[in-house]
């Protein structure tokens, strides 16, 4: 143990020592050249951990930005929803939660979309407060040309149009102003049970980004939806969102308090575990994988410092004949190791965080170079890598890259240190 903390107590010729030793060529004995291997090596796995897990970390907050502008941050339903007596001062309350930004009521329901071809589709039908779909900007800004939201609301019952998402619209061949026609499995007529039908307006199309909902997803007024689906004044749910939903949690105790006995909340990380789950795992994993790429630059130093022992092993017994100590021969090396270490990784940290910061200006000078289109946002549906960078991972991967130059220094110097001066000079 006194040998580890004596490790750290560095004396000015110790320091200057193990500089010379760096810059020694290796026919002199010293490592110059595996030293810029090594070093090379941990800049570039610095970079690399930085980079990825930035870029990593931009497609997961854009692919979850999408989901959440477009799906609630949290559900309520239960008893309380179908208690016409206090649901709207439930409503009230809700929206009263420091932090809450919206809460509207929904019905939901899962049916047919067929167009005048007689094509059909299987869709999600949701009915929304045509004032609160309006302020969602993911819905209502981005409606395709020749659409818009000044109809949707309209009329009785509030009236016949609706919004698609446009993978729906491309899969039918429908544009705004076409007629479509839906089906709800679960509607009643005198004779009983049977599927109700109804043709509707495309009021307009829109476009989130998250092909999944865009192929499935159907927009209408909630009055309509009651009546639709024979629903009287029913709601399903409550869809709340809020300032910061990745802190949903904070939120719930106010939310349960407003919600009252017999309503259930349910946050949208429970909703979507499987994913959420799916995408915290995979940063981990490759966290793992790529820090293997530290390890085997490491490896580097190892056997640099190894060879640097061998070599200067005459030197080592000279310096101990002198009255240098153990823990100053283990420093010598100690040091001479760190410092590739500490040098790569700081190399790679700048390296890693301007790549990151200008991604898009590097994206977009690759492009002009080669003249190819390094990302379709027809495809990714964004015009550009995403790349975001956090502060706990970036220190992480400092500190681990330091730690782990320490830690494959550490045993080579400590071998040096245990030479015997006449063994050293033996073969001499």
């Amino acid at each position: 143990m006194n040998a580890i903390f004596s490790m750290f107590a560095f004396r000015g010729w110790e320091a200057d020592l193990a500089m010379r030793y760096l810059r020694t060529r290796r026919k002199d004995g010293g490592i110059a050249v595996i030293a810029i291997i090594s070093f090379v090596g941990i800049t570039l796995a610095v970079t690399a951990l930085i980079s990825v897990l930035s870029i990593m970390n931009g497609f997961r907050d854009e692919m979850m930005s999408r989901v959440l502008a477009f799906q609630g941050h949290a559900y309520v339903q239960g008893t309380l929803i179908d208690d016409f007596a206090h649901r709207d001062d439930m409503l009230k309350r809700i929206k009263a939660v420091p932090g809450v930004i919206e809460a509207t009521p929904q019905i939901d329901s899962p049916g047919l979309v067929q167009n005048a071809e007689g094509q059909t589709s299987l869709a999600y039908m949701r009915g929304v407060v045509p004032d609160d779909l309006r302020h969602t900007p993911i819905v209502a800004d981005t409606l395709e040309k020749g659409g818009s939201m000044d109809r949707f609301g309209a009329g009785d019952y509030g009236g016949d149009v609706v919004l698609i998402g446009d993978g729906l619209a491309s899969d039918l061949g429908l544009i705004p102003g076409d007629q479509l026609t839906l089906t709800s499995p679960g509607g009643s007529t005198a004779f009983g049970a049977a599927p109700r039908r109804k043709v509707y307006t495309v009021g307009g199309i829109f476009k989130s980004g998250v092909s999944e909902i865009d192929k499935s997803f159907v927009y209408m007024p909630i009055q309509q939806a009651q009546l639709f689906f024979d629903r009287e004044d029913e709601w399903d749910q409550v869809e709340i969102k809020v300032e910061k939903p990745y802190d949903i949690e904070k939120y719930l105790p106010a939310l349960h308090q407003a919600t009252g006995r017999g309503a259930i909340v349910t946050t949208w990380k429970e909703l979507n575990a499987p994913l959420w789950g799916a995408l915290k795992v995979e940063r981990n994993a490759m966290r793992f994988i790529l820090f293997f790429i530290v390890i085997i630059a490491m490896l580097n130093i190892i056997s640099g410092i190894v060879m640097l022992v061998k070599n200067k092993a005459r030197d080592v017994a000279i310096l101990r004949t002198m009255g240098a100590d153990r823990g100053a021969i283990s420093r010598v090396f100690f040091l001479t190791g760190t410092s590739i270490g500490a040098a790569g990784t700081l190399c790679g940290l700048l390296i890693g965080v301007l790549f990151c910061t200008f991604i898009r200006e590097i994206q977009d000078a690759l492009e002009w170079i080669f003249h190819v289109q390094l990302f379709n946002k027809d495809i990714y549906f964004l015009d550009h890598v995403p790349a975001k960078m956090e502060p706990s991972e970036v220190i992480f991967v400092v500190v681990a890259s330091l730690l782990a130059a320490s830690i494959s220094t550490f045993f080579p110097a400590l071998w040096a240190s245990k030479l015997e001066p006449v063994e050293a000079l033996r073969y001499e």
